[in-house]
């Protein structure tokens, strides 16, 4: 993939971490820490001359510098060329960022395996119905036209990212259990999935609406296919570690940055076509036909100010998780910081919807 360069404003700097800038970022472990602050405490407005705040969040970074809102952040930002929550999370547990965007589930994870985070932002999807977030891609010459007909099939299951709870949901949407079919443990990077299945190592896997339409370009001629998942999947998070929160410099520079974020989640659904460009085919790579076609299918973005019913939702997925995971029970709420609930309500001032 293609790394976004020349970045105009003297308060940004990137970093593409691979894992060897994971160690070095890690070395030198960001700026010094500020006051201690608890986790119960009113957020500070502004962070000491000096903070800077390591974000993994490259499609905001891109809306930002693309809408020239960048120019009003007034935090110095670290950028990390990181997506992905297992990316995030290994980033986090090498003190190499502090906040990263991820979908719902890798913050439980975080969680279920030691590290302590919390969420800071969410956002969705005005239409998800119409507009999901993943297919389910069928590998050529297997016969499955709806998720009824996974039963006795390999489905790609990757437990700690958002395709795993997805194949959970379908499976209970379907009437199915684990026992109904065989699951293939693997991470969905990059475009492992689809290798998988054009290599028939699986007969199922969701592919993201990125990987969608170059899945079926390069192998629908050998009888490959996609099916509507059939439940809702269109859940984005910011989450951040807790010790970071702690920091008082740093807290006031996320409340900046989530401020800054719901706004550009906003302009994304506004100018689809110039998001189209500068992410999906000068920072990604795709094709303009492609990049068009993703964020079309992706549809337009709502960041709710209140995080009720996002939470109800989230607790659903939890419950799943426990139930089919054998993981510990979990009240998410208590995972939800939501000081930044009222933040975001401020910097939109009803926008979101």
């Amino acid at each position: 993939m293609k790394s976004r360069r020349g970045l105009k404003s003297p308060l940004i700097r990137t970093a593409l971490l691979t894992a060897a800038g994971l160690m070095a970022l890690s070395a030198c472990g960001g700026d010094e820490a500020g006051p201690k602050l608890e986790l119960t405490a009113a957020l500070p407005d502004k962070p000491a001359d000096g903070t800077v705040l390591r974000v993994g969040d490259p499609a905001t970074q891109v809306a930002l510098e693309t809408s020239g809102a960048i120019d009003d952040l007034d935090v110095d930002i670290e950028w990390a060329n990181i997506t992905g929550g297992p990316k995030t999370l290994e980033a986090f547990r090498a003190d190499a960022i502090d906040i990263g965007s991820v979908a719902d589930i890798p913050p439980l994870f975080a969680h279920w395996t030691g590290t302590d985070v919390r969420i800071v932002a969410a956002r969705e999807t005005v239409d998800p119905a119409a507009h999901p977030t993943y297919e389910l891609g069928v590998a050529p010459g297997v016969d499955v036209k709806s998720i009824e007909d996974l039963k006795g099939k390999k489905i790609a299951y990757s437990p700690g990212q958002a395709q795993g709870a997805l194949v959970l949901n379908v499976l209970r949407e379907a009437g199915l259990t684990q026992d109904d079919v065989e699951l293939v443990e693997m991470q969905s990077v990059d475009d492992a999935f689809s290798v998988a299945l054009a290599g028939k190592q699986v007969d199922v896997a969701p592919l993201g609406q990125t990987l969608v339409k170059t899945y079926l370009a390069k192998y629908e001629r050998d009888g490959a296919t996609t099916i509507p998942s059939g439940v809702r999947d269109d859940a984005w998070t910011l989450y951040a570690p807790t010790s970071v929160l702690e920091d008082a410099d740093k807290a006031a520079a996320i409340k900046e940055y989530v401020a800054a974020w719901a706004k550009a989640q906003l302009w994304i659904s506004d100018h689809p076509d110039e998001f189209a460009k500068a992410y999906y085919e000068d920072h990604e790579g795709l094709t303009p036909e492609d990049a068009t076609y993703v964020v079309d299918a992706l549809g337009k973005f709502t960041v709710p100010t209140n995080w009720d019913e996002f939470i109800a939702r989230h607790q659903v997925t939890v419950d799943t998780l426990v139930k089919e995971q054998q993981q510990e029970p979990l009240e998410v709420e208590t995972l939800y910081d939501r000081r930044f609930e009222k933040a975001i309500a401020a910097a939109l001032g009803g926008e979101s919807s």
